[in-house]
């Protein structure tokens, strides 16, 4: 029941625009605001217009508990410790880890969509990973691609309608990172599923096995599923076993190619 009332409230806040828990906040916060806003003008004389912010009365500082703060953050600190000769993202957030890494150092894009922003310090390139892309095999030696693989071939961002678009990707991925290059990959893991257009959903183990037919030895792995934060975990039949009949979590994996 939990999981359906969530797959509502993502469908009407991030597919309709209406967000009910914004508007119940902004209600509790309606008498609060007034109250301020009889206040302030009785000693202030010069122009005013109203724009009311409601619901921020009463959220925190900021977000620090979802699972893409916490890929961002892990991942680019992992990139930033590594000091690679290049690195090369593939459809990661840009208002997130790619403006992470790019804050130190220069960072590679390439995605399906377009980007038609100048960005100190990106360089981007646009390009369906689901094909070979031309002339980049071998071509760096450190690797990412955040919460996007489980994208590829379902249509939501204007790529190609593709059942095995994540295999082409990944197969794409592996031949652009070298021979002892470093691969970070997040994805949602759990009960395998496809729920189409919005994301697929993979079995960590399903998934192991795949890279582990391109050259990609897993080095570590990571999880988040509802702690509010990012954990190690140890990559054994029963841990696997256990994510995949879990409904939903993030799973990081950090290969290396053979």
């Amino acid at each position: 029941m939990r999981a359906v009332v969530r797959k509502i409230y993502w469908i009407l806040t991030e597919q309709v625009g209406a967000d009910p828990r914004k508007l119940l906040l902004s209600l509790r916060a309606l008498p609060g605001y007034l109250g301020d806003l009889r206040r302030f003008r009785a000693t202030y004389r010069g122009a005013l217009e109203l724009t009311p912010c409601l619901h921020d009365r009463y959220a925190q500082g900021g977000s620090a508990d979802n699972e893409y703060f916490w890929q961002d953050l892990v991942v680019a600190r992992m990139v930033a410790a590594a000091r690679p000769q290049r690195h090369v993202d593939i459809g990661s957030r840009v208002d997130g880890f790619v403006a992470h890494v790019a804050s130190f150092r220069e960072i590679e894009v390439f995605d399906v969509r377009p980007i038609t922003s100048k960005i100190p310090g990106i360089v981007f390139h646009q390009a369906d990973l689901m094909r070979p892309v031309p002339g980049r095999d071998d071509y760096t030696d450190s690797l990412s691609c955040l919460h996007a693989l489980e994208h590829f071939g379902l249509g939501r961002y204007g790529d190609p309608i593709d059942p095995q678009g994540y295999r082409a990707g990944l197969s794409s991925m592996a031949r652009i990172l070298r021979p002892g290059g470093t691969f970070y990959l997040a994805v949602p893991v759990g009960r395998p599923r496809v729920e189409f257009n919005a994301n697929r959903v993979f079995d960590p183990s399903d998934l192991l096995r795949e890279c582990q037919a391109l050259g990609l030895e897993l080095r570590e792995m990571h999880l988040h599923a509802g702690e509010r934060h990012l954990h190690r975990v140890e990559p054994d039949p029963d841990t696997l076993a256990a994510i995949a009949s879990a409904p939903y979590g993030l799973g990081l994996f950090v290969f290396g190619k053979r």
